[in-house]
C-alpha cells in the first residue's frame, strides 16, 4: 500500500484536533470520487482532520481486480491499527466488494462484522439512518431462510437497546422506537406465525424495563414504516434485513448512512455500493458519502 494521504482543509494534522479516518474503498469503484466530492463539498464540520486511508493507484475505475479488492482490505486493516493505537475519533468506511473481498479469503459477511469481530465486540448492530427513516436490524447480513431461526429475543433486545443509546446519543431524550413482526399482520394472533408471541413481544417488555425508550409492538410490518416516515416513531426496529431496508432505500437511498452500533469508536459508511458500472464516469452522488462523514463527526463529538 502507498503511504497514508491525510486530508484536511488545512492539509495539516493539528495536535487536539480529533481526526476522523476514510477508508477508500475499492478503488475500482466510485469511493475515491465520492471522497474527494465530500471533502471538497464545503458541508463537513469544521474542527476535524479527515484522513483518507487507501491505495489509488491499486484500480482502475469500472474494472475491480483483485489488487483492487485487497488494497481495499488493507485500507481496513489499517484503520483498524490506527483506531486501537492512536487518538483517531472514528471511522468513515468506503464501499467494498464482498464479493472481493470474500475471494481473498475474508470471512466475514461485511464491514460491519469485521469491526465488530476486530475489537471483540459480541454485543453489536447494524443501524441505518437517513433524513426519514431509522432502521436498526435484528438480524443482518442472512439468507432469508435462516432468520426465523437466527431471530431470538435475546438478539432483539440486543439491537433494540443499541439502538435507543444510539438515539439518546443523537440529542433524543426520550425515544419512541417501533418494533416489527416477523410474518405478515404481525401473525395476526399466531395465525400466520407465533414468533411475534414467543420472542418479539417478550422482547419488547424486556426493552421496556430498561428505561431508555418506549419501545411498542409487535406492529405490523407492511404499515409501520409509513408512521415512522410520518414522525411518529424515532426508530424502527426490523427483523430481518431488506423488511428494514426497502422502506429506508426507497425513502432516504441517496442520504442514507450505515452505522456499526457498539464499537468503541463510531463507524460509519455511506449506504451504497462500489457502482462499478458508474465509476470514474462523474455521475456518482457524494450526498450519503457527506452524511456519513457529518454523522461520524457527530457521535465522536458526543
Amino acid at each position: 500500500m502507498q503511504p497514508l494521504l491525510a486530508l484536511a482543509r488545512s492539509h495539516v494534522h493539528h495536535r487536539g484536533v480529533p481526526e476522523i479516518l476514510i477508508t477508500l474503498g475499492d478503488p475500482a469503484g466510485i469511493g475515491p470520487e465520492v471522497i474527494d466530492a465530500a471533502l471538497a463539498s464545503g458541508k463537513l464540520p469544521e474542527g476535524f482532520v479527515f484522513r483518507v486511508i487507501g491505495d489509488r493507484a491499486a484500480g482502475v475505475p469500472g474494472k475491480p481486480t483483485r489488487e483492487s479488492a485487497r488494497a481495499a482490505l488493507d485500507a481496513l486493516e489499517e484503520s483498524v491499527r490506527l483506531l486501537r493505537e492512536t487518538e483517531a475519533a472514528a471511522v468513515v468506511t468506503g464501499p467494498v466488494s464482498k464479493e472481493g473481498l470474500q475471494a481473498l479469503g475474508f470471512p466475514f459477511p461485511g464491514q460491519t462484522e469485521f469491526y465488530a469481530d476486530a475489537f471483540g465486540c459480541a454485543d453489536h448492530g447494524m443501524l441505518l439512518t437517513g433524513t426519514t427513516l431509522t432502521v436498526g436490524l435484528a438480524t443482518i447480513h442472512n439468507a432469508l431462510t435462516d432468520v426465523p431461526r437466527l431471530l431470538t429475543a435475546e438478539g432483539i433486545f440486543r439491537i433494540g437497546k443499541l439502538t435507543a443509546e444510539f438515539l439518546r446519543k443523537k440529542g433524543i431524550a426520550a425515544p419512541r422506537i417501533a418494533v416489527c413482526g416477523l410474518n405478515p399482520h404481525a401473525g395476526e394472533n399466531g395465525a400466520f406465525g407465533i414468533e411475534e408471541k414467543t420472542l418479539i413481544a417478550p422482547a419488547i417488555s424486556t426493552l421496556n424495563e430498561t428505561g431508555l425508550a418506549a419501545f411498542t409492538g409487535p406492529h405490523v410490518p407492511d404499515a409501520i414504516f409509513r408512521d415512522a416516515a410520518q414522525g411518529k416513531y424515532d426508530a424502527v426496529i426490523a427483523m430481518y434485513h431488506d423488511q428494514g431496508l426497502i422502506p429506508l432505500k426507497l425513502l432516504d437511498f441517496d442520504e442514507a448512512v450505515n452505522v456499526t452500533l457498539g464499537l468503541p469508536k463510531p463507524r460509519t459508511s455511506p449506504d451504497h455500493g462500489t457502482a462499478f458500472s458508474i465509476a470514474g464516469k462523474g455521475e456518482a452522488n457524494p450526498a450519503s458519502m457527506i452524511a456519513a462523514i457529518r454523522l461520524a463527526c457527530e457521535l465522536a463529538r458526543r
